[in-house]
This record gives structure tokens, C-alpha cells and sequence, in this order.
């Protein structure tokens, strides 16, 4: 009788080897190459950056019109926001005598600098539009109803934090039209009721735009606001995983 001889290793199995049953695979994806329905839902489970991913979606979540995919867009756009916010500060100093020069040199004379800002703008207008988009559809699909009435109010902190994202970034450039716009909201703010006029000097520093509201603005703009949306955010993604997935078509 024949014994069978073993097989040798092809060129694809040493190289899937060397991939993934390494050190360093192991140490990131300590279950193995996700291969089976119990290891892909083992990798999901223990790996940070896929933990907010379902496991199991239904099958009527992979159609793109169940969604279109609004509030992923949507994070992408803060995606973009935040990287190319971070690159425009970079040439961006805070000051009444130097806000306005810094744009128009970052316009002319930093390579890309144009583009940058466009695209920052560009993407920021996106970005309102989009989550407005988004609330629309989770309102008329009937996404916000129990259980998920709770995101559905972390997502209107997250529409408010939008608009107040594209607020305080308006006054940065220091010109004519920014002034006069925060001058006109600021107002809208001081004349609510209570803790308007109060309101109204936190935002400026003082009673009149100027340097003080330049700079509290811009704190907020780049450190205060993108932080809590990115905390609402993880909670929103979170929340979503929680309740089962998206919600079913009605």
C-alpha cells in the first residue's frame, strides 16, 4: 500500500503565513485571520477599531438608499474639517493685526494654501448640509422612535454643535463681512430672555467684537467644539450598536 507523501507548502501558503501568524499580527488581531463566521465576529468584538462595527448587519442595511449614507458623509467631512483646520493653523495666528494678513497670505503665498482653504470651507458647507440631510431622513424613516430616542437627542446636540462649529469659524478670516455677521448673531444671542445679555459677553469678552472675542472664538473653534463633537460622536456611533443596528425601513 502507497503512503501518501506530505504535501510542501506553495508560495501562497508561506506567504499567507509570514501575513498573518506573525508577532504582530498576533498582537493586534489576537483571534487568528478572521476566516470563519466566529473569528470575524471575534475580531469585531476585541479590536478597538472595529469594535463600533456590527458583527451582523440586516440585509436590507447594505442597500445604499436605506441610508445614503449621510451620517458616515457626514463624518467624513469632520474628518476632512479637522485635518485641514490643523494644517491652516499652522499659518493662522489669532490677532486683530495680523488674522486678516495670515488669510490672505495663506491665499497667496503658502503653496496650496488656496486650496486648503477651499477646501476647509467648502467641506464645512458640506458638512451643515449633510447632517441636516441626515436628521431629515432618521425623521421621515422613523429611526428616532424607541429604543433610539436617546441617539436621536445625541444627534440634535451633534446639529447644534455643527452650527455652532460654522458660527465661531466665520469671525477667523477678520474681515468686513465676518464682523458685521458676528456683530448680527452675537445681537440675536444677547436679546434671548434671562441669560441672553449674559450670553451675548461670554462670546465677545466684553460688549463689542474685538480682540478678546477673536481669540474665544477661536478657542472654541479649534479645541473646544471639535472635541465635544467627537465625543458625541463615539457615543452616537455607540448608542447606534446598541440598539441592534440601523433601524429597519418602516
Amino acid at each position: 500500500m502507497a503512503v501518501e507523501q506530505p504535501t510542501q507548502p506553495t508560495l501562497g501558503d508561506q506567504i499567507y503565513d509570514k501575513l498573518f501568524h506573525n508577532y504582530v499580527w498576533r498582537s493586534i488581531f489576537r483571534t487568528g485571520y478572521p476566516n470563519t463566521p466566529r473569528n470575524q465576529m471575534l475580531v469585531v468584538a476585541t479590536n478597538v477599531f472595529l469594535h463600533l462595527h456590527p458583527t451582523r448587519i440586516h440585509r436590507t442595511h447594505v442597500k445604499i438608499t436605506h441610508t445614503y449614507c449621510l451620517g458616515g458623509l457626514t463624518f467624513f467631512m469632520f474628518l476632512g474639517l479637522t485635518v485641514t483646520g490643523i494644517l491652516l493653523m499652522f499659518y493662522y495666528v489669532p490677532s486683530v493685526d495680523r488674522a486678516y494678513l495670515d488669510i490672505q497670505n495663506i491665499q497667496t503665498n503658502v503653496q496650496f494654501g488656496q486650496l486648503m482653504r477651499n477646501m476647509h470651507r467648502w467641506m464645512a458647507h458640506a458638512m451643515v448640509i449633510l447632517v441636516f440631510l441626515h436628521m431629515l431622513r432618521v425623521f421621515y424613516t422613523g429611526a428616532y422612535k424607541p429604543p433610539r430616542e436617546f441617539n436621536w437627542v445625541v444627534g440634535v446636540v451633534l446639529l447644534v454643535l455643527t452650527f455652532l462649529l460654522s458660527f465661531t469659524g466665520y469671525l477667523l478670516p477678520w474681515d468686513q463681512l465676518a464682523f458685521w455677521a458676528i456683530t448680527v448673531g452675537t445681537n440675536i444671542a444677547g436679546s434671548a430672555p434671562v441669560l441672553g445679555p449674559k450670553t451675548r459677553f461670554w462670546l465677545l469678552g466684553g460688549f463689542e467684537v474685538g480682540p478678546d472675542a477673536l481669540i474665544r472664538f477661536y478657542t472654541l473653534h479649534v479645541i473646544g467644539l471639535p472635541l465635544l463633537a467627537a465625543i458625541f460622536m463615539a457615543v452616537h456611533f455607540w448608542r447606534i450598536r446598541r440598539d441592534g443596528g440601523l433601524a429597519r425601513p418602516l
